[in-house]
């Protein structure tokens, strides 16, 4: 099988995310897309991040409906902050019979070169990278391991929704319905 892994903080997941994920499991080639919920970001500073349960419920109530997208707290039971390379080891010894491939912001392919034995990633699996704005030209864009995708461009981001709730503005839309009322009922980003 076929699965594509969509990493990231979900903090909180929105439609950017979802349309990039139906995008990837009805547009390439990947039979399903996991969502990996990170619980630390080693790039990102934690004290930042929602309770990652919340994170992670929050994921799930955005892809109830949709049986080609799963979400997976499987960084939960890994040592953090979390690096790529140690999830798709591990992911790869529990499920042998899955080819992973990696999907991904052009924002996170220009710095790649970054995160822990990125090579390795670069020569075990593929990766698919959806456009971000402002990130065009990339020194790795014509690596034989690098597909750039024609995903719709969102502008859409995790930080604006938090700073939009913080300052108690509207993201109706920006959000599924079900995580709006998550993020009411706990009272999160206020």
């Amino acid at each position: 099988m076929k699965v594509g892994l969509f990493f990231g903080s979900f903090n909180p997941i929105h439609v950017g995310h979802l349309i990039i994920a139906n995008y990837m499991a009805n547009y390439s080639d990947l039979q399903s897309v996991w969502l990996i919920v990170s619980p630390h970001n080693p790039l990102k500073v934690k004290s930042s991040l929602a309770n990652m349960y919340d994170r992670l419920e929050m994921a799930r109530l955005a892809t109830e409906d949709n049986d080609r997208i799963k979400i997976s707290d499987i960084e939960f039971k890994l040592p953090q902050p979390s690096y790529t390379i140690d999830t798709l080891i591990h992911l790869q010894e529990r499920y042998p019979e899955h080819q992973f491939t990696l999907i991904m912001g052009a924002d996170n392919l220009t710095s790649l070169k970054k995160w822990k034995n990125y090579e390795i990633i670069l020569r075990d699996y593929k990766i698919l990278v959806y456009p971000r704005p402002g990130y065009d030209n990339q020194e790795l864009a014509s690596h034989p391991s690098i597909s750039i995708t024609d995903t719709p461009v969102m502008e859409i981001s995790s930080t604006f929704i938090r700073r939009a709730i913080k300052e108690g503005k509207s993201v109706q839309y920006m959000v599924p319905n079900n995580v709006f009322k998550f993020i009411d009922s706990k009272n999160l980003y206020g």
